[in-house]
């Protein structure tokens, strides 16, 4: 440990974000670089706790509680501390394969469970991880690493998202030749195509990464649809084991009167046909993704210039949808929420470490702020039906406000409030309520077994499915989850695969 005193000496900071009302004119990145010093003054924070909770990755009444991939967080922190960055990154890299994404996207998880958040602001962790990423690029320290040998085996991977990403590049470490196969036109996944590109920068972030691990062998053939443009049952022959991680993309739907409507779309297919649209451009005209030339009403199936959106889901999902229709310029804004507002420090019955449901405004709802005057989520909400206008397209939302309470089982149930009715204007809805599971013809063309909630039967540590060589990770085997727990599992995926291909691994 650096510095004993330094979680009394120092107050937490974070980057210094770019004005709301700039950035939503562009779709580049919203913070702003924090100097070294600063950067080594945050990691003096950690405070030798003697027991840390920061990496413990465990979960907890069903929330994260630590971090998934158990990055070595104290040793990190010390070394950025001490100024040794390429050592920090080096350590970094012994756990998680992309924490130049993970220090964009994680909700950090280690930061609700640092022991320094009991009494004080917790240590800014994930701002440290994203900057000993980013100095690893800087200075060319993150470069291809080719395996020593090749094993002679063949491995396809079937998803490019995070867990697709850290399977292959855990199993090209091996040695084995990777193939990743990806329906869409790009790798990435949910990288890719699910998160904006404010969020996560696609040439500068995803690419970059995507090129390093081309470079290393890895193989990506995009616009390969197993199940329907590729045969599954080939694969099985072609290679000699095959890992799934195709995400948990099914949409939870919204059976309302009115759900046919034009104008009514899930989140996701609006989150992709912005990002692509926005790519497309980029390539037209040589520019940067994240440069001020937008993607107007004209590039994408589905926009939301000068339109009343409503968002219909609160998480990050939701948030990003709401962050895409201000840069599109929608006209006004409004978030469902079916739960009550969280309090606005932990409650009881949420101690330490769980993670802390407490109120916050995220990078979404502070620009709608900014731009509407006030936070746009109107909680314990659900919507009774949509109106329709004479082209048969959505016009407005009807909602109700909702009382949570325990019925006969004792379980919790919405009940509607006679009288709290409300029209809201709307051309544009999406919904952005979570996600089922993974989609079926792919796994029912594998035959793979499904568990009760219809994710691939895959015991965790094992990955192992029901056919012999095939292997599950991600989403589509645990749910919908963070991208953190996705990387968990790839390479816990390609462990396992890695031991059923030479009979012992060394993979961690």
């Amino acid at each position: 440990m650096g510095k004993p005193t330094g979680f009394i000496e120092y107050v937490r900071e974070l980057p210094v974000d770019r004005a709301p009302q700039e950035r939503v004119n562009d779709w580049k990145e919203m913070h702003h670089h924090m100097p070294e010093k600063r950067l080594r003054n945050q990691a003096a924070r950690c405070m030798d706790c003697g027991v840390p909770f920061c990496h413990t990755g465990k979960m907890i009444n069903g929330m994260a509680s630590g971090c998934p991939v158990n990055n070595l967080i104290p040793e990190w922190n010390d070394l950025v501390y001490r100024g040794l960055w390429r050592e920090a990154l080096d350590r970094l890299h012994m756990t998680n394969n992309f924490p130049d994404f993970t220090g964009r996207v994680c909700p950090a998880p280690c930061e609700g469970a640092c022991v320094l958040g009991i009494s004080s602001p917790p240590v800014t962790i994930k701002t440290l991880e994203a900057a000993i990423a980013e100095r690893g690029w800087e200075e060319g320290w993150i470069v291809p690493e080719q395996p020593r040998r090749r094993s002679g085996k063949k491995v396809a991977v079937i998803g490019s998202g995070p867990a697709g990403l850290a399977a292959a590049a855990q199993l090209n470490r091996a040695g084995h030749q990777v193939t990743v196969l990806e329906r869409d036109d790009r790798p990435g996944g949910l990288l890719m195509y699910g998160i904006p590109n404010m969020k996560l920068d696609k040439r500068g972030v995803v690419e970059r990464r995507l090129q390093v691990m081309e470079k290393e062998g890895i193989k990506f053939i995009c616009n390969a649809n197993v199940g329907e443009n590729v045969e599954a049952q080939l694969l099985r022959k072609d290679f000699d084991a095959i890992v799934i991680c195709t995400g948990a993309t099914q949409p939870r739907d919204l059976p309302v009167e009115g759900r046919e409507l034009q104008g009514v779309h899930f989140a996701m297919d609006y989150l992709t046909a912005s990002t692509k649209a926005l790519l497309d451009i980029s390539n037209d005209i040589g520019k940067d993704a994240g440069s001020d030339v937008g993607n107007d009403a004209s590039d994408s199936p589905i926009h939301a210039f000068d339109k009343d959106v409503i968002v219909i889901g609160g998480g990050d999902t939701g948030t990003d949808c709401v962050a895409t229709a201000m840069r599109q310029g929608c006209k006004s804004l409004t978030q469902i929420e079916i739960m009550q507002r969280p309090p606005l420090e932990r409650a009881a019955d949420n101690p330490w470490p769980e993670w802390p449901k407490v109120y916050k405004m995220d990078y979404g709802q502070e620009e709608a702020a900014a731009r509407f005057g006030a936070d746009p989520r109107s909680y314990l909400t659900t919507v009774k039906h949509f109106g329709a206008d004479t082209r048969g397209a959505v016009k407005e939302v009807v909602t109700i406000q909702i009382d949570w309470r325990r019925n006969d089982q004792g379980h919790l149930v919405p009940i509607e409030v006679a009288g709290t009715e409300k029209i809201y204007p709307a051309q544009l809805v999406l919904l952005a309520m979570g996600f089922l599971g993974p989609e079926r013809m792919l796994l029912k063309d594998l035959d793979v077994e499904l568990d009760a909630r219809g994710n691939v039967q895959a015991a965790h540590g094992r990955f192992a499915t029901s056919i012999g060589g095939i292997f599950a990770a991600g989403d589509c085997r645990r749910g919908q989850s963070l991208v953190v727990w996705a990387i968990n599992e790839g390479r816990g995926a390609a462990r396992e695969c890695d031991r059923y291909l030479m009979g012992t691994t060394q993979l961690p």
